[in-house]
């Protein structure tokens, strides 16, 4: 008989919990789930809020959130799992900086929570209830950790980055046009 450490139940539901809310998420943007806008709604938004091209940007962060969320809550590639929904989670709380912290502010409180839960997953590992332990972490390698997160990092910081350089032109366009009026 096996018998499991508070720390893998402890895991299982970080993993079940927070992979299950990405997911959810994910759906909305792919497939319009939930109430979400699928692709053609998340794509105008996604352009709206300076991320383009705006379709393509749609399914990168589905991607990340519905991929990452159903892998983490498997405990599958947890290193690429937690990095991938790190990564789009710092996207979206790159749109609600400008907002404070709090989510009740329209702040980035809530993205951030769940991408530092993701990462922390990454770093940790799924524990034994999880399919990586059940394939003898074949997808779970420590080397895999460092390679994931600065992989994630480097993509999430040029996509941020030039997200953010067109918000400022858009804005200091629409100055330059009041300023002309």
């Amino acid at each position: 008989m096996t018998c499991y450490d508070r720390s893998d139940l402890g895991l299982l539901l970080l993993r079940l919990g927070t992979g299950g809310v990405l997911a959810a998420h994910g759906t909305q943007k792919l497939f319009g789930w939930f109430g979400g806008g699928g692709l053609e709604g998340t794509g105008t938004a996604m352009e709206a809020m300076g991320y383009t091209p705006g379709k393509a940007s749609a399914v990168a962060a589905g991607l990340a959130e519905a991929g990452g969320g159903t892998l983490l809550a498997l405990g599958l590639a947890t290193p690429a799992a937690g990095a991938a929904a790190a990564g789009g989670m710092v996207g979206a709380a790159a749109v609600h900086l400008p907002n404070g912290f709090f989510a009740m502010n329209g702040g980035y409180e809530y993205a951030a929570s769940l991408a530092l839960t993701a990462a922390g997953l990454a770093v940790a590992g799924p524990g034994r209830l999880s399919l990586d332990h059940a394939l003898g972490h074949t997808v779970n390698r420590c080397w895999m950790v460092p390679l994931a997160l600065g992989v994630t990092a480097a993509a999430t910081l040029a996509v941020v980055g030039a997200r953010n350089k067109r918000v400022r032109e858009a804005a200091e366009g629409k100055q330059e046009a009041l300023f002309e009026e």
